[in-house]
């Protein structure tokens, strides 16, 4: 393999006390909260608008914000959905945690600008400077108008790769033990000309006919998960359909050739949902996401390493900063019968919840080890792999990056890094913005 050294100098664009990195739920959360603090901050979105896997993505729907009981995503989660569900209007359908991505895009919009937040869209970082102290100086990033660097006092990893993390020398973790690898993404999708009505009263069980279909052949792959169509407007639906098997969120080379999968493969699934149930019969494509559903990659290694034996525990921490509810949900790694029964087994009966229940989430899970100024939010932080499959969804990440975007404005303003930060002033904080914390 041909090797080359590549040198450049490069504007420092922007100096500020808190960069982030990614702008999906979490690098959101993290910037309006720390911008909210009194704090400059600065954050770098790779795509066109901000939210990720809920706008870009096209992901249909929320996941549970609470537990039954109680609403575990406060704070800056409750502030995005009510947003939501007041644009959408009284006569919403598809229930109040369905996603209509142009609207989320909005509320997010409105969100960060009126927090004051500098930020560019189509802003990719490709690498970090650090000094010989394990201190980040600069995050490198690239855009249309080329290479450019910003300065930071604080750097919050939002990027749901542990992208950052990884280029700064973090330890991390990436899918089985035993053979590394990860849940298989999906490219989630937009159909119009959906009657839902029929449907419901067709009584139709469509996994039974999807069942059916695998038998008979009409499908690629024998893939028996399907997580659905869900409605975001009257006759919309937002289909979380097929499964990207053996996709790696971190590799270009990987997304390229499943992107192109997923959208040769949906003609199957058009096929079976026009033929197969009521109400989808004129059903008709408007629009594959423009990013790949990724559901696992990189998992940082931390101070605290949260695990199932938490989840199980309905663990409770000193330092934590939220509270979590989802289910272990982990999609299983290959298109086999087994597989599918292993994960039936551990979402339906072992990593659930009964109502009122949660398990705790640790500041320590948001330190990454080996850098004294970096903190991670989202999918990525300290985590074994089962309990990753529950906090890795959308009110997860709002409930990590408002932490995230907490601590790193206290550690600016105490003039200490990311481990002298005062857990109770942490916590008092986060309980001022609403952050659901019963424990402290």
């Amino acid at each position: 393999m041909q090797m080359i050294q590549y040198r450049k100098s490069i504007e420092v664009r922007h100096e500020v006390d808190v960069f982030v990195a990614g702008g999906g739920p979490a690098g959101v959360a993290a910037a309006v909260t720390a911008a909210r603090q009194g704090r400059s901050v600065f954050l770098a979105e790779g795509h066109s608008c901000f939210g990720g896997m809920g706008t870009a993505g096209l992901v249909p729907l929320f996941m549970m914000f609470g537990d039954g009981v109680n609403f575990c995503a406060d704070g800056i989660g409750r502030e995005v959905r009510d947003a939501l569900n007041a644009l959408k209007g009284p006569n919403a359908y598809g229930g109040p945690d369905a996603i209509p991505a142009e609207l989320l895009k909005r509320v997010y919009d409105t969100m960060v600008t009126a927090a004051g937040v500098q930020f560019s869209f189509m802003t990719t970082v490709v690498d970090v400077v650090l000094d010989g102290e394990g201190h980040l100086r600069q995050a490198i990033c690239n855009g249309k108008s080329g290479f450019f660097a910003v300065s930071a006092r604080q750097f919050i990893d939002c990027t749901g790769d542990a992208d950052v993390s990884a280029w700064s020398g973090v330890p991390c973790e990436k899918g089985e033990a035993e053979d590394g690898s990860m849940m298989p993404g999906t490219l989630c999708s937009l159909w119009a000309d959906v009657d839902y009505d029929r449907y419901r009263q067709s009584g139709v069980n469509v996994h039974e006919q999807l069942k059916g279909a695998l038998d008979r052949g009409e499908f690629t792959l024998y893939d028996l998960h399907l997580p659905g169509m869900f409605r975001v407007g009257e006759h919309i639906a937002g289909g979380n359909i097929g499964h990207a098997f053996g996709v790696d969120g971190t590799d270009e080379r990987s997304l390229t050739e499943f992107l192109l999968d997923g959208r040769r493969r949906l003609t199957e699934y058009e096929s079976f949902y026009r033929h197969h149930i009521p109400g989808f019969e004129r059903m008709t494509l408007v629009q594959t996401g423009s990013l790949m559903g990724i559901r696992e990659s990189r998992r940082i290694v931390g101070d605290y390493v949260l695990c199932m034996d938490d989840f199980q525990a309905r663990a409770v921490f000193e330092d934590e900063i939220g509270r979590y509810c989802y289910p272990v949900d982990i999609h299983a790694s290959r298109p086999d019968p087994k597989k599918y029964e292993a994960f039936e087994k551990e979402f339906y009966k072992v990593g659930r919840y009964g109502k009122g229940e949660s398990y705790g989430i640790p500041y320590r899970s948001l330190v990454p080890q080996g850098v004294a100024n970096l903190l991670v939010a989202g999918r990525c932080i300290s985590c074994d792999r089962k309990i990753q499959g529950s906090v890795r969804v959308m009110p997860g990440c709002y409930i990590t990056g408002q932490a995230a975007g907490m601590a790193a404005a206290i550690a600016v303003e105490d003039g200490c890094d990311t481990r002298g930060v005062r857990v109770p002033k942490l916590q008092a904080r986060l309980k001022a913005m609403g952050a659901f914390l019963p424990n402290c």
